[in-house]
């Protein structure tokens, strides 16, 4: 009877602490939560207060894609907030820019693709009641005839081959490919889609990693499991050349090619997605842009947020083995990076349009839409 009780006594013992625990772990996570819908809020007010101009776009520079960006970062964390009159604006801003091709970009723009992509980001947020089915479908046409395949008189075997570029068709590049594999993917189409199969091959083109489709001259010459900007007419990186030749890695293209790689249907398994990982391990930190510095930065936060969360990812070990719960360490270092009107901006470095604050508060309030458990 006394080893019966000692048991029983045990077990409450165990089951206080247990509920303790998950107790704290609770208010824990509605602590995070509350600082993150508080954040959110501030950043909301501050584009619909003072980032809007009198036509409803948020920003003049490439067409409909700053704006299409905010209204996708305003609905993805308030979806009531499609009736709020400066959302309203900016959508009728959107569809000023939808063209008789299908494409949604301002006229005369070359970047035709990276706008269409970005606008159908915001008009599927926005699609109620089926209001922008035909819009969107137009769209999904257009960005399929546009991309370097066959119809361009690109060859499977080339490296240009299924990527996007800009739209100007001056060459391809893996942040406007994963655009495209984003916006096909929010259209319905799955991993098996032919034009999102050909954008794979490009993308696994744009990794260090020899074999498994890449067949580039650069796939040997580095081989971290890391991805560069573009393969395509003789290859480029934003990071430079490595010391002994290649084309560098950097964080912000890797977590677009992990992402891009899931879309299309690679499972954690494969190799490619593999080293994608081993490399994003060797490389974790919200310090900077791996590769990159600050140059990028937001973009990066952005990338990375969705990227993990594309591949089911709560809690992520680097490569000494420490753990990392990034949703909760992205929301508090992107908290602690907000400008006192709300906003957020790369102070540290403007490239790639990152001093434009509508653009930059927009990449954080998407990247904090995946840091809520």
């Amino acid at each position: 009877m006394r080893s019966n009780h000692l048991i029983c006594s045990l077990l409450l013992v165990a089951t206080a602490a247990f509920n303790a625990s998950a107790q704290e772990a609770t208010a824990k996570k509605d602590s995070i939560d509350a600082a993150i819908d508080q954040s959110v809020s501030r950043g909301i007010d501050f584009l619909r207060e003072r980032g809007q101009a009198d036509n409803g776009s948020f920003s003049p520079e490439t067409g409909a894609a700053v704006t299409a960006i905010c209204v996708r970062a305003i609905l993805e964390n308030r979806p009531q907030a499609l009736n709020d009159p400066a959302v309203k604006k900016a959508i009728e801003h959107i569809e000023s820019k939808i063209q008789g091709d299908g494409g949604i970009y301002a006229q005369g723009s070359r970047y035709r693709n990276y706008e269409t992509s970005i606008a159908v980001g915001a008009l599927v947020k926005a699609n109620r009641d089926g209001r922008y089915d035909s819009v969107l479908k137009r769209a999904e046409t257009f960005l399929k005839e546009i991309q370097w395949d066959e119809g361009e008189g690109v060859k499977p075997s080339e490296p240009a081959y299924g990527g996007a570029g800009y739209g100007s068709h001056e060459r391809p590049d893996l942040s406007n490919t994963s655009f495209l594999i984003d916006a096909l993917r929010e259209l319905g189409n799955d991993s098996d889609d032919e034009a999102i199969q050909k954008a794979l091959q490009f993308v696994v083109r744009t990794q260090n990693l020899t074999g498994h489709g890449n067949d580039t001259k650069h796939a040997q010459a580095v081989g971290d499991g890391g991805f560069y900007y573009t393969p395509a007419a003789g290859g480029q990186s934003q990071a430079g050349e490595a010391a002994g030749g290649g084309l560098r890695s950097y964080g912000s293209m890797t977590y677009a090619g992990l992402k891009s790689m899931i879309y299309a249907g690679l499972s954690k398994d494969d190799p490619r997605v593999a080293a994608a990982m081993d490399f994003i391990r060797k490389h974790y930190t919200l310090d900077e842009n791996p590769g990159m510095g600050q140059a990028g930065l937001f973009y990066y936060y952005h990338t990375f947020a969705k990227s993990l969360d594309a591949a089911e990812i709560d809690i992520l070990d680097d490569a000494s083995g420490n753990p990392h719960p990034w949703r909760e360490e992205l929301a508090r270092h992107l908290i602690g990076l907000q400008q006192e009107d709300g906003s957020w901006v790369n102070s540290g470095n403007e490239r790639w349009m990152e001093g434009d604050r509508q653009l930059v508060t927009a990449y954080a309030l998407l990247a904090l839409a995946y840091c809520r458990e």
